[in-house]
């Protein structure tokens, strides 16, 4: 392979940044202050991108175990950040956890019960997108949860994590923060955009309904459960773009990774075996070629 289809391929990998990033700017429309700051964010985007990647590889070589959970409004531009984070990384590696509500079984389980059993290994990197802080947003605000149940939350949480910490395990809390105008935008946008559509939930017209109720639950949750081992940071989240920079950065700025030297990949050669003939491959299983 020549060097113009190695550039080639790694141009392709680029593309899909760009694809993501098309997908956000889709009904939305930009401005002039934003159209001039694209290509600086797709600069750092790429260059924070090559530290998660660096990151990642120490996570691997130290046998580190790293949990970051994200948390916000709805709309607040979570699953954005998520994507940016993992798409240049090993699956196999970072994976994310995105709990769907509880089954009738595991609501008779101990509440961290079904979380403990996403946690990361020795070399792996979990990210909660929303996590067991439900009870203190989500089933607080919603009557899904009892005042005991409410109450034995914050009681449990700050040890909890403590545990999780003592354990080994590296966690990091992120709470999204928006306006009440830029969250009622992104609603719109979405009802607006057909691909979007499935992003908008009976509990996100909801969230719109009890925007009071929201803020306080999160207030009293910032307040009960920021602890020294653990504490909660609050990300500026109305300009998508700098939310994403200013989240990967800090996150990069709270692991004492350092790159890992890595031994020369040398491609080996092709064998070949005259006596092995290729069979053609039968034309009813071939993709049409549209383009």
């Amino acid at each position: 392979m020549d060097r113009q289809s190695v550039r080639e391929e790694i141009l392709d990998d680029i593309d899909e940044e760009f694809e993501l990033e098309l997908d956000d700017r889709r009904l939305e429309g930009e401005s002039t202050g934003e159209a001039s700051f694209r290509r600086t964010y797709f600069r750092e985007l790429l260059r924070l991108q090559g530290e998660l990647v660096k990151l990642q590889d120490w996570v691997q070589d130290t046998g580190e175990k790293v949990v970051i959970l994200f948390e916000g409004r709805d709309a607040a531009g979570k699953g954005g950040v998520i994507k940016r984070i993992t798409q240049r990384l090993n699956p196999r590696t970072c994976r994310v956890a995105a709990l769907p509500a509880p089954s009738e079984r595991e609501r008779t389980q101990w509440y961290f019960q079904r979380y403990v059993s996403h946690l990361p290994a020795a070399g792996e990197i979990v990210l909660f997108d929303r996590s067991w802080y439900n009870r203190a947003g989500v089933e607080r605000v919603m009557g899904f949860c009892t005042d005991d149940q409410y109450e034995e939350f914050f009681r449990s949480v700050p040890e909890f994590e403590r545990m999780l910490v003592r354990s080994g395990i590296r966690l990091v809390k992120y709470w999204f923060s928006i306006t009440d105008d830029e969250q009622e935008r992104r609603f719109r946008a979405r009802i607006e955009d057909p691909l979007k559509q499935w992003k908008l939930s009976p509990m996100d017209l909801q969230s719109r309904i009890r925007w009071e109720d929201y803020t306080k639950a999160k207030e009293v949750m910032l307040e009960r459960s920021s602890i020294p081992e653990a504490p909660w940071w609050v990300v500026q989240a109305v300009d998508k773009k700098k939310a994403r920079l200013n989240c990967i950065a800090h996150l990069l700025s709270q692991m004492p990774y350092q790159a890992v030297e890595k031994p020369l990949v040398e491609l080996p050669p092709r064998v070949y075996h005259p006596e092995y003939e290729r069979q053609p491959t039968p034309q009813d299983m071939i993709v049409p070629e549209i383009w």
